[in-house]
């Protein structure tokens, strides 16, 4: 088998990390009765981001990890 158990337990953290990323990064929007400056929040443009982008990074390692054998 190509992937083992330590394959999948590390895509399910960068799966958990690329939604918690992009739910970092949802939220209400601005319409044109009333501006919203949230949209312009640090946790929005630079923190949500960051961690969905590390999370798509961390599943490629978790992909291509191969684990030591033991002797």
């Amino acid at each position: 088998m190509p992937l083992l158990r330590p394959n999948f337990i590390l895509m399910a953290v960068a799966g958990v990390m690329i939604v918690l990323g992009f739910l970092l990064m949802a939220g209400g929007s601005s319409d044109w009765g009333a501006f919203n400056p949230d949209i312009f929040s640090t946790r929005r443009i630079v923190v949500g981001p960051t961690i969905a982008f590390l999370g798509f990074i961390f599943m490629g390692v978790g992909i291509m990890y191969s684990p030591r054998k033991k002797k």
